[in-house]
């Protein structure tokens, strides 16, 4: 069990690292469409987040010294994408979505990799494993098509 609370806890940092990115972009990105898909989003993973402490409180404790890196690391990769631009037309927004991408990725596979090992356990009672797997393809989807309509416009803008 210390190897499934460490790789849960790892996923909650990422997923506390998405929020605080998400929370960034909202605050860039406010009064705009892309503002109110960063709102929805940010809904969702807060969600998923909630089931992974639930799911760790099981296993074990939260990390925090993970979660302290894990916003660290955020408030870097922040400072980096400001400093490609956070419009649309610029990097930093493709570079965002990107990093969203790999964090839903990941939140897929931890969700499919629960279900194919643990999917019967009474540990996972409550949890839907095949519906929040669903949901960050759902999750997937959307950002990619957001990813590739910022890197036409940052890449073309160029020409």
């Amino acid at each position: 069990m210390k190897q499934l609370a460490t790789y849960l806890n790892d996923h909650l940092a990422g997923a506390t690292a998405a929020v605080d990115l998400l929370d960034h972009l909202i605050k860039a990105h406010e009064g705009q469409p892309l503002g109110k898909f960063f709102e929805e989003l940010r809904s969702e993973v807060v969600s998923d987040q909630e089931v992974l402490k639930k799911l760790l409180q099981r296993f074990s404790k939260e990390n925090a010294l993970k979660k302290v890196s894990s916003w660290i690391a955020s408030k870097i990769g922040q400072a980096k994408m400001r400093a490609g631009g956070e419009k649309p037309g610029e990097m930093g927004l493709v570079q965002a979505l990107e990093a969203l991408v790999l964090g839903i990725t990941g939140k897929q596979l931890l969700w499919r990799a629960l279900n194919a090992t643990l999917g019967t356990s009474p540990l996972l009672r409550g949890a839907d494993l095949g519906k929040l797997e669903e949901r960050a393809i759902d999750q997937l989807e959307r950002v990619e098509a957001r990813r590739l309509e910022a890197a036409r416009e940052a890449f073309l803008k160029d020409k």
